[in-house]
């Protein structure tokens, strides 16, 4: 547990904080010059790259999800490269494969795909499982083994997953154990009719601005690190863990009427990135201390995929959703 005492200077954190997050105003600035609205989304992904996770994107097609990763990735003068989850993929067009040579008469290695600073697995829900443990097992290790050998992946890496929630035919949903390697998972609205408007206006035209690089990589790496300073007060961190406890034993938070309704709660990842969320957040906010209101801001994001509803929690319609936010509505905030 972090010392709660006058030895942590938040003063000068504070003050180191908002030096190194000077640049998300000119990010999203950029971002902002093609992708209209989905404030949420962009703050999400900027929370995926800060905190090193990565993010689980669900809505229906057509809402900026592609744009969104690939935006980012122009601004921040990054490699991208998207992947199509089709029904007849193989782990080696993910990873990479091992090629004969004729002219040396050996194998050489060809790099797959996911050798890039922002990957998009587009509609991962379309593969079978052998290819999501391919690209799974990437986002968790940041290494990729090909043949006999172990290649690291550049750092920033992040893996911004998309599923569409219309079609379910031939579709392998990703296992439990899978989706809690998402640090997010954020569910993408529609958007407003004004903001529609100008989606409309925009390609109509065919004028989109173009998206200049203003942060550089180091810029990236530098704030990451910056992130894990972000002090957080053990009052917050047991708010956090409240939190996640309400959704392992809610009998013990006077929430006895959810407990049928919960099948599995989060595990101590969902605690983990619930913190690194909460911190990223405040950078964002360019504070250098977490406040309440950060764990509540992205609670639902860190917890919708790591909580298992019961059958009679979906016969009477309750989502996830309604199970946060009766928690955190119970729980006393610090």
């Amino acid at each position: 547990m972090m010392e709660n005492d006058s030895s942590v200077d938040i003063a000068s954190i504070n003050e180191k904080i908002e030096k190194e997050s000077a640049f998300v105003d000119l990010l999203t600035r950029e971002m902002n010059k093609v992708i209209v609205g989905q404030k949420h989304m962009v703050e999400r992904l900027l929370i995926g790259l800060l905190g090193q996770g990565h993010i689980l994107l669900e809505g229906v097609p057509g809402l900026a999800k592609t744009l969104a990763i690939n935006t980012l990735s122009q601004a921040v003068h990054g490699s991208f490269s998207r992947i199509q989850f089709t029904p007849d993929l193989l782990p080696a067009d993910v990873v990479g494969t091992m090629i004969y040579n004729m002219k040396v008469n050996d194998f050489s290695i060809k790099k797959g795909p996911i050798f890039a600073n922002f990957v998009l697995a587009d509609e991962i829900n379309r593969a079978p499982a052998k290819v999501q443990s391919a690209l799974l097992e990437a986002m968790q290790e940041k290494q990729v083994t090909i043949g006999d050998e172990t290649f690291r992946l550049d750092k920033p890496f992040l893996v911004m997953a998309t599923q569409n929630p219309v079609e379910q035919e031939g579709t392998y949903p990703l296992p439990e154990a899978q989706v809690d390697r998402f640090m997010l998972k954020t569910v993408i609205n529609y958007p407003q009719m004004a903001e529609e408007h100008l989606i409309i206006r925009a390609n109509l035209k065919g004028a989109f601005e173009k998206v200049n690089p203003v942060v550089d990589l180091e810029q990236i790496l530098r704030a990451q690190s910056a992130v894990r300073e972000v002090y957080m007060d053990e009052k917050i961190e047991k708010y956090i863990l409240d939190i996640v406890f309400a959704t392992r034993t809610p009998e013990k938070y006077n929430l006895e009427d959810i407990k049928p309704l919960i099948s599995f709660g989060a595990s101590p990842r969902g605690s983990i990135n619930l913190a690194t969320a909460s911190k990223c957040y405040a950078f964002l906010k360019r504070r250098g201390y977490v406040i309440p209101e950060d764990v509540r801001a992205v609670v639902h994001d860190v917890l919708r995929h790591r909580i298992g509803i019961t059958y009679e929690a979906e016969a009477e319609n309750i989502t996830s959703e309604d199970l946060i936010n009766k928690i955190v509505n119970e729980i006393e905030v610090p």
